[in-house]
């Protein structure tokens, strides 16, 4: 492989940040942080006289819609209406009668065509974000187009609405929409669906924070197949997410729910039911967070702001030889092959880039394997005496206390390895950090009574182990 690999396999790993939600409760950190969006999409959906090739097919009560090519599609364009015309108005009563926040995923030429709405919306307090100019696919666009298009969405949105939006979803996008976005100044990105938690995203301009968004718990499903068929399913599964993270949260392991609304969708008096029974559920917890996506962003940028730091997947070849090449002891080639492999984010942590020259390293051949553990000093040996260890092997020596030997205990370690030498045809290897010479000394006695295929084995995971806690300590990573 010759560039890294683009994506983010490991996200926050096995520990996730504390988000330290703000709690209207004022009593401690909110359990979870509940985001509803409600798209609004109508006036901005595919159809011939907005200027489009075909009729829309997306997200309709016509499961399976076709676009009819140069031709009006009266029913789409009708349901359509139905969001702006009703829909919209009754999810709006359902979230000003409860006093609860939204972020509205704008589409320009949506909002534009439906200046009391968007009144409705301001006079809510509701953050309008952008969804584009209008609602249609941008995967066989050009980054030229699409950053064209962009631009005419925020100049459209800010006359519209009065104000510059802070958030932007494409929704259909494209590879390029996150680069695209980074060239704006936006408080935040939401064309993800990776996390449950925002987190930081670096694109060739700058950082991005991305407010993953869901396609889960959204209500789209209502127009796909073996999706959902009642409102009673819609709810059973938004209140059992609810749940779920909710507990998590108990637990110290607090997250974000978002949940998808269009008002052609919910908005239909069956589905809106399930939608009110919810909510009030939401607010009947303690310790809950309702708030715009807007609010969430300022929170974690204020929380986790960006920092830069190492990220092996991104270095030039010699960079990274000369930061990881001592990390398996005078052998190079390990951390060569895992660099030739291909590197990405998912190794940029310790855990992560040991993981990529481990597999390396038991890619290597038996006669290349016993010359990694050959290439190990013995312990409390000759270099250790002489000042010849390299400076990993001598600090790790030295945290087990092996600098400061008795001549008793001196003659022990060199009786243990003489024995082990020609017992094996290597030293010994252990990882001794966090281990005492007594540990030490009785992992050496124990050992020795192995078989060579299994002491083999033994060395080979002890090779790994330090290589791990070299890695920590260049990344600075905890383990």
């Amino acid at each position: 492989m010759t560039t890294p690999y683009p994506r983010d396999l490991r996200g926050y790993g096995r520990r996730t940040p504390d988000p330290r939600w703000p709690n209207p409760n004022g009593s401690g950190a909110a359990k979870i942080c509940v985001q509803f969006v409600v798209n609004y999409e109508e006036g901005g959906e595919n159809a011939v006289i907005h200027g489009d090739k075909a009729s829309e097919a997306f997200l309709s009560e016509i499961v399976g819609a076709q676009g009819w090519p140069g031709q009006r599609h009266m029913n789409m364009e009708s349901i359509y209406e139905y969001g702006a015309r009703a829909g919209f108005w009754r999810l709006h009563r359902l979230f000003t009668e409860r006093a609860m926040p939204v972020t509205v995923y704008g589409v320009a030429t949506a909002l534009e065509r439906c200046p009391e709405q968007v009144e409705a919306m301001r006079e809510a307090g509701w953050e309008i974000a952008s969804h584009g100019l209008k609602w249609i696919d941008y995967r066989d666009h050009s980054r030229a187009d699409e950053r064209l298009d962009m631009a005419e969405a925020i100049a459209v949105h800010e006359a519209v609405t009065g104000e510059a939006p802070l958030g932007w979803y494409t929704g259909r996008s494209s590879e390029h929409t996150l680069e695209l976005a980074a060239e704006r100044d936006f408080l935040y990105v939401s064309d993800a669906y990776a996390d449950d938690l925002p987190y930081w995203q670096e694109t060739a301009t700058k950082p991005i924070l991305v407010l993953p968004y869901t396609l889960d718990s959204n209500d789209m499903r209502f127009a796909t197949s073996q999706g959902f068929n009642t409102g009673e399913q819609f709810f059973t599964y938004l209140k059992d997410s609810f749940d779920m993270l909710y507990a998590e949260g108990e637990a110290g392991v607090a997250k974000m729910l978002n949940i998808g609304l269009h008002c052609r969708l919910v908005g239909r008096p069956g589905r809106a039911a399930a939608l009110a029974r919810f909510l009030d559920n939401v607010q009947s917890k303690p310790d809950v967070w309702v708030a715009t996506r807007a609010e969430i962003a300022r929170h974690w940028r204020a929380r986790f702001p960006y920092r830069d730091r190492v990220r092996p997947s991104r270095l030039e070849r010699p960079v990274f030889l000369a930061m990881f090449g001592g990390v398996y002891e005078h052998s190079p080639f390990v951390a060569e092959r895992a660099y030739a492999r291909g590197l990405g984010p998912a190794h940029d942590t310790a855990a992560g880039l040991a993981g990529a020259m481990a597999a390396a390293f038991r890619r290597a051949s038996p006669e290349e394997r016993l010359a990694v553990l050959r290439a190990h000093p013995d312990l409390a040996g000759r270099l250790a005496l002489t000042g010849d260890l390299t400076a990993s092997s001598l600090s790790e020596q030295a945290s087990a206390g092996l600098d400061r030997l008795t001549p008793e205990e001196l003659e022990r370690f060199r009786d243990l390895n003489t024995r082990y030498v020609a017992r094996f045809g290597f030293p010994f290897i252990v990882a001794v950090r966090g281990r005492s010479k007594d540990d030490i000394l009785a992992a050496f006695a124990q050992r020795l009574d192995n078989t060579r295929d299994a002491e083999l084995a033994t060395a080979a995971r002890e090779v790994e182990k330090i290589a791990r806690l070299r890695l920590a300590a260049i990344l600075g990573d905890d383990l």
